[in-house]
């Protein structure tokens, strides 16, 4: 074999060679590639099953008209019914988890006139931001309205006259009822989720949030 021949064989050896390393290294990239965003997209389905979201346009109208961010409206239904119209909890009934006496007393104070059903997604989400907003008037600030929302006003305004529990009975720094102090806890971190998250891919029947 002349030596012109040998060298174009072993050009070829070395190119098939370099083809197969290369090939290699792209099936490599590919598979980690696929095992980023097979990741990324489990833990973004994760997330969502959850912190659901759903009623968005009932959310937006009825937090807009309480001056409440929705975000936090949100939390607070993800932590009391996650989203659940038919959620009940001891007395306690609907998306916001209202009692009927309570539920009573925001219909009356809302002028509300005639029959309602307070375990009706509009309706809870109505009551129940409005009675929120109450509840912020009264107390001045987010965390002391949550408690008075899972406890009841009765405990909250016990609790601000004990110094063992605020210093100027004004804001709550000891919550005695450990579920309470969860539940307050627990609708901030849900509040913090819910705040930074884009809902721009969510469908309608999710109640897609930023639309009018």
């Amino acid at each position: 074999m002349r030596k012109g021949s040998k060298t174009a064989s072993a050009f070829s050896d070395l190119s098939s060679k370099m083809l197969k390393t290369v090939l290699i290294c792209v099936a490599i990239i590919c598979g980690v590639v696929g095992i980023v965003v097979g990741t990324y997209e489990g833990v973004e389905t994760a997330k969502r099953v959850k912190y659901p979201i759903a009623y968005g346009d009932y959310i937006l109208r009825y937090a807009g008209e309480n001056d409440l961010d929705p975000f936090l409206v949100m939390a607070v239904i993800h932590i009391e019914s996650n989203f659940v119209p038919e959620a009940q909890s001891h007395v306690a009934y609907g998306l916001m988890q209202m009692t009927e006496e309570t539920a009573d007393w925001t219909a009356r104070d809302m002028k509300i006139k005639g029959d309602y059903d307070f375990t009706d997604p509009e309706t809870s989400i109505m009551l129940g931001c409005h009675y929120l907003r109450h509840l912020i008037d009264i107390y001045g600030n987010v965390d002391t309205a949550l408690a008075a929302y899972n406890a009841g006003m009765g405990n909250i305004n016990s609790w601000l006259k004990n110094p063992d529990c605020s210093k100027d009975g004004k804001t709550l720094y000891y919550i005695p009822f450990p579920e309470t102090r969860s539940y307050v806890q627990k609708v901030n971190e849900s509040w913090e989720y819910y705040k930074t998250t884009d809902f721009t891919d969510l469908n309608e029947e999710q109640g897609r949030l930023g639309q009018e």
